[in-house]
């Protein structure tokens, strides 16, 4: 997921534990009002293809926040927001997760470790998509699994990779070059 971010905003935020939100329905600084009432921290936004972006701080320590996001105060009035958990917390190995919101509700969400465990109000929301990608359903295994000096973890990332870019085409989230703002 790292590698992802990286290439899509050409940075990369040392000392920071990231979330990358797309929302759609709200204005730039509608986003922005709204992160903030959450305490999270813009680290760059811009907009593209419809959707609002925002990289921002995953926690804020500054008021003992170490929890997860609720983000379904953003997506109210029927906004939507797509939001991928970069790096939740590194010291704890915990994996990158996906979750989108709709009208205030949870749609779907899911680790990116365990795509076949999707909740939410729709959990089948991807399904399909998921599943023509390979990262559900039966190809969704290594066929090298045990076999002498294979590592499924060599693939770890490109899984990853795909999760995103399956996950991405069927929100049609802006792809490259997106248009950065930094903000100070």
């Amino acid at each position: 997921m790292k590698r992802w971010i990286d290439s899509r905003l050409g940075t990369s935020y040392p000392g920071h534990e990231v979330n990358l939100v797309f929302v759609r329905g709200l204005t730039d600084e509608a986003v922005a009002e709204g992160l903030g009432g959450l305490r999270r921290r813009l680290l760059e936004t811009g907009a593209a293809g419809g959707w609002t972006w925002a990289v921002h701080d995953t926690f804020a320590p500054e008021s003992n926040d170490f929890g997860p996001v609720d983000y379904r105060p953003l997506c109210e009035g029927g906004a939507e927001a797509v939001v991928f958990v970069v790096e939740p917390c590194s010291a704890k190995a915990h994996p990158p997760d996906f979750t989108y919101y709709r009208d205030g509700r949870c749609v779907l969400h899911f680790s990116f470790e365990d795509p076949g465990r999707r909740v939410g109000d729709d959990p089948d929301h991807l399904s399909a998509e998921l599943l023509a990608a390979g990262l559900i359903g039966p190809d969704a295994y290594c066929a090298l699994g045990d076999e002498d000096g294979h590592d499924c973890y060599d693939h770890h990332y490109d899984d990853h990779d795909r999760l995103v870019r399956a996950t991405a085409a069927a929100f049609g989230l802006p792809s490259p070059p997106l248009a950065a703002e930094v903000v100070g």
